[in-house]
């Protein structure tokens, strides 16, 4: 059976004693509904003689007009062109392909832009466009109407022109060549041919220059391997696809690791395909994405995964016996797998890389090629604090800056702002005026990638185009303009990069590549040097624990480095693992935390609210004190983990200055460091969903399985179908139906099939979505009172290994309290599921039931069902009752408390002329008082019938998409119309896999998912 798995949420739900987890579990909503504010007058409510149904439907349409003016819609009056552009028809979109690099996030896009405004984030889908956009790509849309960017050039912190700044930074580099004076360019890593011959022309033009290359979360370790390996530095681009064995060691290849992008190759060997799926081994101390999604997860200090890389090196290089511990089977299994196998580690050590390197040279893996490799990480430790120490000693003469912060990123700031006023001249190219931009000499406003020109090479061979969808809202400058007038070039970026990109075109025309907005190639391999990989492992072997605990930094995957930190999205967008948005925290497992030295703990409060204890956290000397404390699931005893990328004060608007910046501790670029911690006082209030909404105890959500039972079981036995009793015989609970249904095989019927073995919890879908459908922002307070407005979220659940009918068979077992039948022995036995248990995410949006239960209840018919299968809404006709809401089994509908639009009290991108630019004029801003929830993007969907009338044709085959579907890169997402049995969708409809949220309450979903194949 698959359900027969205990699912939990967090911590506190392993407590059978807790009231407030049972209050949650049955409580409808949280708080209670505020009726006495919509009907005041007892008296005359006892007295009246007309129906419920018709007086709701009277208040709806007249008192309410008079009573709830709160409620009431904003007009606007337009003003239609006086000269229509001739690119721009009102009402219709363009698409523009492009892509982005920022130093740490990448993609080949595909921007949508209504009446000449960028609104969409979507997937280039063209033939070597393998890059897709990741939550924080989808939100950079939004960034681009940021209100708090920097509008215009600033010379000693006061207004000025671009042309004054231009001639100070002219005559400074004319006083350092006369002087000798060095002068440095600082930027992150480019990954653009142009921009790269542009800085190569500067520094011949000015002999006593050099570029450094500075990446805020650094790969240098495995930088220096490769270049050591092969002569080049970059990054290798792994392909999961091609593998049917992976070994993680501390990488997290589903999240940032080396850039992260993974997902899809690893999804496509997850699924199971004639019997078959990868074999997925991760060693860690952080709970992950990548860990979340493996088949065995062994919870692991750094220290011990340098001692079990070792080990891999030994067995699968060395021929050295494997053990029968977990490190043992999985290098067994590794060295069984030859070319199928491969091997990846995130330890930030350059030893450790060169056995990564190693062990896949000997495999001779298919997933490992040194063709192709990643250009988008070159920063180096060593170059980096090399000029800090020459800044202090007062050689650098003139310092230009693009792309960084380091003020607010690197570890010692101090000393890069002690050194920063020994520079003669420094000049900072930011979006904003940030830590770095407030204190410098100049600061100039750069511009954001969708107003920008450039190129890209983010894996070598392959040649990406950047393009403006939108003249620069303010009086910014590019980099590379600033270079080309140094340069004493006075040609136009655009022609600079016309010119040079000939070399890159491989045979295609400018006009082409700018309309495809990429040209691959076909790279040759680096030819691979000779390595002591015996002596790393050695080296490696010898190195020393952390004293204490140790401090993993990472980056979450909402905020990533920092630089969106203002993006109310990103801020808003709940952790996929801890589940926790508007807040960074240090993790700790439930042993630490339950240990007598520190007693840490989080707790569920009376309103669902998540509340946990106070730290301090000490590292290298530097004291941080009250970080808020989530005990992790997973985490390994010993360790400690701490996002970056928080605690940003400079340039934001402080509803998101939030966090704490962990920046401090990231001494040397080492990702681990050793920490003491301290319990704090008082008690930190997270803004955390797991509690909310919850599925939990409401029968089979979650379906899985292992491969071996997928193999040799029939599917009733693994996937089966909930029974109902029908005349006193037990019954298929899909074959029961309260309703008459109607023909539901003329015309479209939309279905959306989500994967549960593709799905790695990534939250692209969820930043989609809020795009497409104006989902509003309502702020840290309001997520915390369960009033998020996400219509997609990403549920995610723990489970023991145990089953329920282990559970019950053990405790009822139990006689006495000693010996292997006591209650203390046999509990000692039992392995807590809050060390290391498995995890699922599952998508849950609007189910769209053909018999949906919100419907039957709704006095006003707001909600109402449409012949092509979605449950939609009238948001003019509904009075907000909530009736939909408490009848819907899902939990999937959302109550707009407030006004978001144009209101000071949610002072997000909706209450500024500038932040609603981005809104998609497609889909209405919901007014306060109305029901919300999932449309099934019937936008997208009338738009793709529409236009294919237009054309004279039929819709194409998988031509339909939603928000989300369109931006899963992983294809857990597959959206369609059933009744094309071309539709990819049709297909999985019909798979043994497949099967429904709740199916025993017969609401006939459209939305379906496919049980959870483990290869345990």
């Amino acid at each position: 059976m698959s359900s027969n798995k205990k699912y939990w949420k967090s911590v506190e739900e392993l407590n059978e004693n807790s009231s407030i987890v049972e209050t949650l579990r049955h409580n409808e909503f949280v708080e209670e509904i505020p009726t006495t504010d919509f009907l005041s007058d007892k008296e005359s409510l006892s007295s009246s003689s007309t129906t419920r149904r018709d007086f709701l439907k009277y208040v709806g349409f007249s008192t309410a007009a008079a009573t709830l003016a709160a409620c009431e819609g904003p007009v606007h009056k337009s003003i239609p062109y006086v000269l229509q552009p001739e690119q721009v028809i009102p009402g219709v979109a363009d698409y523009y392909a492009t892509s982005m690099f920022d130093g740490f996030d990448f993609a080949n896009l595909l921007v949508k832009t209504r009446e000449g405004r960028p609104i969409k984030i979507e997937n280039n889908t063209i033939a070597g466009a393998k890059f897709a956009a990741n939550a924080r790509v989808h939100a950079s849309v939004l960034s681009l109407y940021d209100s708090t960017r920097l509008k215009i050039t600033k010379v000693a912190q006061k207004d000025a022109s671009w042309q004054e700044a231009d001639l100070k930074i002219k005559a400074s580099l004319a006083d350092a060549k006369a002087k000798g004076g060095q002068v440095v360019l600082l930027t992150n890593t480019l990954a653009s041919p142009s921009t790269e011959k542009l800085i190569a022309e500067f520094i011949a033009k000015n002999p006593t220059a050099k570029h450094v290359i500075y990446d805020a979360v650094s790969e240098s370790a495995a930088l220096d391997a490769f270049e050591a390996a092969y002569g080049e530095r970059a990054l290798v681009d792994y392909d999961f696809s091609k593998a049917n064995v992976i070994v993680s060691v501390g990488a997290d290849f589903l999240g940032d690791w080396q850039g992260g992008g993974f997902d899809a190759g690893y999804a496509k060997g997850r699924v199971p395909q004639a019997g078959k799926m990868s074999k997925h081994f991760q060693f860690e101390a952080n709970m992950t994405l990548a860990g979340a999604a493996a088949d065995k997860r062994v919870p692991m200090t750094v220290a011990a995964q340098k001692q079990a890389l070792v080990k891999i090196y030994n067995v699968v290089v060395g021929g050295a016996a494997a053990g029968t511990d977990e490190v043992g089977k999985a290098a067994q299994q590794l060295s069984q797998a030859g070319s199928k196998g491969v091997l990846v580690s995130g330890i930030q050590d350059k030893n450790a890389q060169l056995l990564v390197l190693a062990i896949n040279q000997k495999l001779n893996s298919e997933a490992f090629s040194t063709s192709g490799t990643r250009q988008i990480r070159k920063g180096s430790n060593e170059k980096v604090a090399q000029l800090i120490a020459d800044m202090n000693a007062g050689s650098v003469h003139t310092l230009i800056m693009s792309g960084v912060n380091p003020v607010y990123t690197l570890a010692d700031s101090k000393a890069f702002v002690s050194g920063l006023k020994k520079v003669k001249l420094s000049a900072s190219f930011s979006m904003r005026e940030d830590e770095t931009a407030s204190i410098t000499n100049i600061a100039i406003p750069a511009p954001h990638y969708l107003e920008s020109w450039g190129d890209l090479m983010l894996t070598k061979g392959t040649y990406s185009l950047t393009q403006p969808t939108i003249r620069p809202l303010f009086s910014s400058k590019q980099f590379q303009e600033g270079l080309l007038s140094w340069n004493g070039n006075s040609a136009a970026y655009y022609d600079y990069l016309k010119a040079n990109a000939g070399a890159y075109l491989n045979g295609a025309s400018w006009n082409q590549a700018v309309h495809d907005g990429v040209v691959a190639g076909a790279p040759a391999a680096s030819s691979a040097g000779s390595v002591n990989a015996a002596a790393a492992a050695a080296a490696l072997a010898a190195s020393a624990p952390a004293k204490g605990f140790e401090l993993i930094l990472y980056t979450k995957t909402g905020l990533g480095d920092g630089q969106q930190a203002n993006n109310p999205w990103l801020q808003e967008f709940p952790d996929p693992i801890t589940r926790v948005s508007w807040d960074n925290y240090v993790t700790i497992s439930k042993a630490d935390a339950d240990s007598k030295e520190l007693g840490l703990e989080n707790r569920i409060v009376a309103n669902g609210g998540l509340n946990g204890s106070y730290a301090t956290l000490t590292v290298n000397g530097i004291k941080l004190e009250n970080v808020p404390v989530i005990v992790q699931p997973g985490q390994a005893k010993g360790t400690l983990g701490m996002a970056l990328g928080y605690g940003k004060k400079a340039g934001l608007k402080e509803e998101m200055q939030v966090g704490l910046n962990a920046y401090a501790f990231y001494k040397g670029f080492d990702n681990v460091q050793s920490a003491d911690i301290a319990k704090g006082s008082g008690e930190h209030e997270f803004a955390c969903v797991q509690g909310q909404k919850t599925l939990m105890g409401r029968g089979d959500i979650i379906k899985e399985t292992t491969l071996e039972i997928f193999n040799t079981k029939d599917a009733e036995e693994w996937n089966s179908i909930p029974m109902v009793s029908l005349d006193h015989k037990e019954v298929e609970a899909t074959k029961v139906d309260l309703w008459e249904s109607f023909d539901r095989s003329v015309g479209h019927h939309f279905n959306l099939s989500i994967d549960l073995n593709a799905c790695t919890g990534c939250g692209a879908c969820v930043i989609a979505c809020h795009a497409e459908n104006n989902v509003p922002v309502v702020g840290k307070s309001e997520v915390r009172r369960s009033r998020d407005m996400h219509w997609l979220r990403i549920d995610r659940y723990y489970s023991s290994e145990e089953t329920f009918a282990e559970d019950n068979e053990k405790r009822e077992g139990f006689e006495g309290l000693f010996g292997k039948k006591g209650s203390l022995g046999g509990f000692g036995e039992m392995e807590h599921p809050a060390d290391n248990p498995q995890v699922a995410f599952q998508p849950v949006m609007c189910q769209h039931c053909n018999h949906a239960p919100c419907e039957t209840v709704c006095p006003v018919a707001a909600t109402s069902h449409g012949r092509q299968g979605q449950n939609m809404m009238a948001y003019n006709r509904c009075v907000g009752t909530r009736y939909c809401a408490n009848n819907c089994p899902y939990k999937v509908r959302r109550f707009n408390w407030f006004l978001y639009n144009n209101n000071d009290e949610f002072d997000f991108h909706m209450n500024n002329d500038l932040g609603r630019m981005v809104l998609n004029p497609d889909v209405n801003v919901r007014s306060r008082g109305v029901m919300e929830k999932c449309s099934m993007c019937i936008q997208k969907t009338q738009l793709t019938i529409l236009t294919a009338k237009r054309d004279g044709r039929e819709v194409e085959v998988d031509e339909f998409q939603t928000a989300c579907s369109a931006a899963c890169s992983s294809g857990a997402m597959v959206f369609g119309d059933v009744n094309n049995k071309a539709d990819k969708v049709s297909k999985l409809a019909e798979d043994k896999r497949m099967y429904h949220l709740l199916e025993s309450v017969g609401t006939r979903p459209n939305v379906f998912y496919h049980v959870k194949v483990r290869n345990t």
